[in-house]
């Protein structure tokens, strides 16, 4: 069964452009496109007065009209109108979605935000991949500007510490869009070295060993999902420097940014973002695509559900 592409809309600017953003990748997907605006409610509401659904809606209005005015094919396409808190419901939704799609920001955004809370939320929340598209003019800033060009997924590679599960969607999405993934693999540099008072400093360490080191564990990280995607063309992008910058320098003509979400540990059960995650939301000039980890842990499944389907 193919899920659809969730659009959350709010008849923003933002929401309206992510949502030709949804109907371009349902298009590609072969899936269904759902169209879903929450009307918010005052937290002090008594649930006895909250809607569940309402059917006068003019954002799902000025929605139908703008994808009747786009003409040519279409996605099928399913409109769904609930009250609520916007977080809580879309997390509530995405149960039965492959991919949930909205704004960098909405009408409740403040000017000085470059992501709203729903965004915040929706990323930590939901139980598919989210994403986010930002404005068009969003820029990377000059310092970060030389990383490649060209149609690609990027996607952030931790050689030591990172599920398989954002990486198994940025190849799988690479496949559909018919682009290379960029896999950037970052190792801290400089290097934090610590010594006693009075003790020796530890040896100086060679930037182009650490360099070396990390591409060899990026290669043989990436090995299982090449093999699993022969089409997919990998180039990768070891550097030295913090994770979210790279990513962000990287995000430049990108058509995609992968990034991952902390998985759940046992001192720390709440669902986190993380903070490279957020970062790379809130400068990245490309789409960003947040992936949970699996719920049952990263088996590398090679049988495991192509993005849209189960």
């Amino acid at each position: 069964m193919t899920l659809p592409v969730i659009a959350a809309v709010d008849g923003s600017e933002d929401s309206l452009r992510s949502l030709d953003w949804a109907v371009r990748t349902a298009l590609m997907r072969g899936a269904p496109l759902r169209v879903v605006h929450v009307r918010q409610y005052p937290a002090w509401t008594p649930p006895e007065f909250v809607a569940v659904d309402t059917a006068d809606d003019p954002v799902l209005d000025q929605v139908r009209a703008r994808i009747d005015a786009g003409g040519g094919v279409r996605p099928d396409v399913e409109y769904l109108s609930r009250v609520g808190a916007p977080g809580t419901v879309l997390a509530e939704v995405s149960t039965g979605g492959s991919l949930l799609v909205l704004g960098s920001r909405g009408r409740g955004g403040f000017a000085s935000l470059l992501l709203g809370s729903t965004g915040i939320a929706a990323a930590r929340d939901a139980h598919c991949p989210v994403v986010v598209v930002p404005r068009t003019d969003r820029r990377v800033p000059d310092d970060l500007a030389d990383a490649s060009a060209g149609p690609r997924v990027v996607v952030g590679l931790g050689v030591d510490h990172a599920g398989d599960a954002p990486v198994e969607f940025a190849f799988a999405e690479a496949g559909l869009r018919r682009v290379r993934v960029q896999a950037v693999a970052a190792y801290p540099w400089p290097p934090q070295v610590w010594a006693v008072p009075g003790e020796f400093a530890l040896p100086v360490i060679e930037e182009a060993g650490v360099a070396a080191e990390t591409r060899a564990l990026a290669e043989e990280r990436l090995a299982p999902f090449r093999e699993r995607h022969p089409r997919v063309l990998v180039d990768i992008a070891v550097e030295g420097g913090d994770a979210a910058g790279r990513l962000v320098a990287h995000s430049r003509d990108a058509e995609l940014v992968v990034v991952g979400r902390h998985q759940r540990r046992l001192l720390v059960p709440t669902r986190m973002v993380g903070s490279v995650t957020q970062a790379v939301l809130l400068h990245a000039a490309a789409p960003v695509a947040v992936v949970a980890p699996h719920p049952h842990g990263d088996a590398g499944d090679p049988d495991r559900a192509r993005p849209g389907e189960e």
